[in-house]
């Protein structure tokens, strides 16, 4: 029995899985994809650096803990190099390796689709919709 109490308490250990780690992460990896998508699109070139990326991150509702892998939902406040204001939710599933999958809410409609028209009438891959990242968790 006492066994079993170690073994139990061994996995109720602090989280490396963290809103601030994830937070970090979605909007460090949100910036370096405009920035990439702008280029597939052959539109004006916007470095990185000027993508202002801020998230919030939250467990998704019915989960009280703050941390852990599971189902995440981040708010990304954003702006280029012209500081307009933009807001895009993010559902997020987060594995216990650090890694995620970010899909944007259905409701984003100025990010478009899975894809993006392209003036000749082909289609890419719109980058902003879907993406994954990982974090550090150690």
């Amino acid at each position: 029995m006492a066994t079993a109490a170690v073994v139990a308490a061994s996995g109720c250990g602090r989280s490396a899985i963290t809103s601030t780690r994830i937070e970090a992460s979605v909007a460090a990896t949100f910036a370096n994809l405009v920035n990439l998508q702008l280029s597939r699109l052959n539109l004006s070139d916007v470095a990185a650096s000027d993508i202002k990326a801020r998230a919030a991150c939250r467990k998704a509702e019915g989960d009280r803990r703050a941390v852990g892998a599971g189902d995440w939902v981040c708010t990304l406040d954003w702006s280029g190099p012209n500081h307009i204001p933009l807001r895009d939710t993010y559902d997020l599933s987060v594995a216990a390796n650090g890694c995620y999958t970010a899909t944007v809410d259905r409701g984003e409609a100025h990010l478009g689709g899975p894809s993006v028209a392209m003036p000749d009438g082909s289609h890419l891959r719109n980058l902003l919709y879907t993406f994954d990242g990982c974090f550090d968790t150690t």
